[in-house]
């Protein structure tokens, strides 16, 4: 390993997500740096078709702006009843400009009167890793559930209030931070895209 740490961009301009992105990610030999840090880098137009095409996107987005590796992630909420939806669609379901609680609030519309076992969901997250030069590689990770009547919790953001993960009775949104961190499907997609984090820090 070189003295000097790799500097990597997180690609985001989503604090919730950077905070927590920052704690899943101590990793000897990287120094990770917020978007925000770099003029150049603006927000980027996520309309790929899937996950993987808007995380890839943001990451060779944010590497051009910066001239330094960048971590992007896109996550989406999966709803077996909705037919995968509201999916690569999740963060803006209620329209543009929408709320989290805009969000779950058309949730709940779209599922009411269904009963618990038929509100099954899972948190599916693609990190995309790009070089500075535009070479781009992936990894995925999940997390399976079952979406409440009603929110409950004041922690987390999104939909947390909303998600049960399957054997736990606690929300994502009652969770402690480092509970969520251990479980979530942001915490997997970081487990399945270190060994290449791992190989950038030289470790």
């Amino acid at each position: 390993m070189t003295g000097t740490p790799v500097r990597v961009v997180l690609a985001t301009f989503n604090a919730h997500k950077s905070a927590e992105l920052s704690a899943l990610l101590g990793l000897p030999g990287l120094e990770f740096a917020p978007l925000s840090a770099f003029p150049a880098a603006g927000p980027v137009e996520e309309d790929g078709g899937t996950l993987e095409e808007n995380a890839a996107k943001k990451a060779a987005a944010a590497a051009r702006a910066s001239g330094l590796w960048a971590l992007a992630d896109d996550t989406g909420l999966e709803v077996r009843a909705l037919g995968g939806a509201p999916g690569v669609h999740s963060a803006r379901y209620a329209g543009e400009g929408c709320s989290f609680s805009d969000n779950n609030a058309k949730l709940l519309r779209a599922l009411e009167g269904l009963p618990h076992e038929a509100r099954s969901a899972r948190f599916r997250c693609v990190m995309a890793l790009s070089s500075p030069g535009g070479l781009v590689e992936t990894a995925e990770g999940s997390v399976e559930g079952f979406i409440l009547a009603a929110p409950r919790g004041a922690g987390g953001f999104g939909y947390d209030p909303l998600f049960l993960p399957a054997g736990l009775d606690r929300t994502l949104a009652e969770l402690t931070p480092g509970e969520k961190n251990g479980l979530s499907h942001r915490a997997a997609a970081v487990r399945a895209i270190r060994p290449l984090l791992e190989r950038l820090a030289g470790a």
